[in-house]
């Protein structure tokens, strides 16, 4: 699925954004010194939760995020886009690599994605599926 969408974008007027991907959490784990606090998240809940990153002129934006601006890191297996301020992260299985990366354990198996974000020194991960 590819979405279209006008964005302001500094320096132009209208740039167009290219959906690159969108997932869906199915947990979500918080994490602080303290406390560890995992929950599978309902689909009426999850699908207000999603990972969209898009791209606009060359560049990357976490659009769930604010639109915050990510570089893009691409391995053999996965893409991972990383917050320019270090806020977090999203890492991806590249589709062609499903079957070789679901090999690795259980994980990989089951999800397709992780979005991890940083608040202070707490911390919110989700594991999802791509849409």
């Amino acid at each position: 699925m590819m979405v279209i969408l006008p964005m302001v974008v500094p320096g132009s007027t209208y740039a167009q954004s290219k959906t690159v991907f969108s997932g869906v959490p199915l947990v979500k784990i918080s994490e602080g010194g303290i406390s560890r606090v995992p929950e599978e998240l309902p689909r009426e809940i999850s699908v207000n939760l999603g990972c969209l990153i898009s791209e606009i002129d060359g560049r990357y934006y976490w659009a769930t995020r604010n639109n915050k601006e990510l570089i893009r890191h691409d391995s053999d297996n996965f893409l991972t886009f990383v917050a320019i301020d270090g806020s977090g992260y999203v890492r991806i299985i590249k589709k062609e690599k499903k079957r070789l990366v679901s090999s690795f354990d259980i994980t990989e198996d089951k999800y397709d994605y992780v979005e991890h974000m940083l608040l202070g020194l707490k911390n919110i991960t989700y594991f999802g599926t791509r849409n």
